[in-house]
């Protein structure tokens, strides 16, 4: 099961009680935090997200609407006993400031946390449930956006017929990945009689920041869920150019060339109070698309 829900969904101002850019990524047992715009933490008490479950943040870029509220969280699990390893992805700069801010504070956290600067693109993370990739993006300071991708293996173990065959468990992954079984006396256990097909792996991509920019159509082909900023109105594309920022209509276009399932708008500039214009833009292009509301969870596969 994958998950995406919205913490923050404000560019650089928090306005019409809507805050900077920040979001929880569920991926089955795991906690992704992506970005951690100013007031993150009170917006993960109110949706009620637990600080404790949170072992990976991706900080894209450092505009302080996208990592301001990061010393906060990170003290705040020192100061409820976090003990847990917290693996920290985000560009190099970052780690001084942070190692600034807690000598200014005299500050020793009680949990290892394991700082990986965000240089090369490509894949991060990759453990038996999940990967995490980076992408660059063209924005006004080095930005990374990030590619969160399910693993599965093709085919579930039959609980319900699998005891009916003696079939040693160490052969499961084999079964799993659609292998039949052979017996010592050379029977042939069928994989269809044991097995069920396991369903599609989802996968998510969060673009961050951006300006127009073609090139990643191919970065987030096919993919279950995007988002994609999309700070101005289609009339504000001159605008949009000029602060290295994208249109409603220019996020459609890119989920509609990119073949997605699903996307999600974001980062919308204080100028506008009311959203729906991003929606109807957008969804004259690429009809599948939705606002990233905070508090609301997009679920995937669940």
């Amino acid at each position: 099961m994958l998950g995406v829900t919205i913490l923050g969904n404000n560019s650089a101002i928090p306005a019409y009680d809507r805050h900077p850019t920040a979001q929880v990524v569920t991926m089955n047992d795991q906690l992704i935090l992506i970005d951690c715009g100013e007031g993150t933490q009170m917006q993960m008490a109110k949706y009620r997200i637990k600080r404790s479950k949170i072992n990976f943040i991706l900080i894209s870029h450092l505009h302080g609407d996208h990592y301001f509220g990061l010393m906060g969280i990170l003290t705040s699990m020192g100061l409820l006993g976090r003990e847990t390893d917290l693996h920290l992805f985000a560009p190099p700069l970052l780690e001084p400031i942070i190692h600034a801010q807690l000598n200014a504070a005299n500050t020793v956290l009680p949990y290892p946390l394991h700082f990986h600067a965000l240089e090369d693109d490509g894949l991060i993370w990759n453990d038996n449930k999940f990967t995490i990739e980076c992408f660059s993006t063209k924005h006004r300071v080095a930005c990374k956006g990030f590619v969160i991708r399910e693993k599965k293996q093709p085919r579930k173990i039959d609980k319900a017929t699998i005891h009916k065959y003696e079939i040693p468990t160490a052969f499961y992954d084999k079964l799993k990945m659609g292998e039949d079984y052979e017996t010592k006396t050379g029977d042939i256990i069928k994989n269809e009689w044991v097995t069920i097909a396991n369903k599609p792996a989802c996968s998510y991509a969060f673009c961050a920041d951006t300006i127009y920019d073609e090139t990643l159509v191919p970065i987030v082909k096919n993919v279950s869920l995007l988002y994609h900023e999309s700070t101005y109105l289609k009339d504000m594309n001159d605008r949009a150019a000029l602060r290295f920022h994208a249109t409603s209509e220019q996020a459609a276009t890119i989920a509609l060339k990119a073949d997605v399932d699903k996307l999600i708008l974001g980062h919308f500039s204080s100028k506008y109070e009311m959203l729906d214009q991003f929606l109807e833009e957008a969804k004259a292009i690429f009809n599948n698309t939705n606002l990233a509301i905070e508090g609301v969870t997009f679920l995937l596969n669940p």
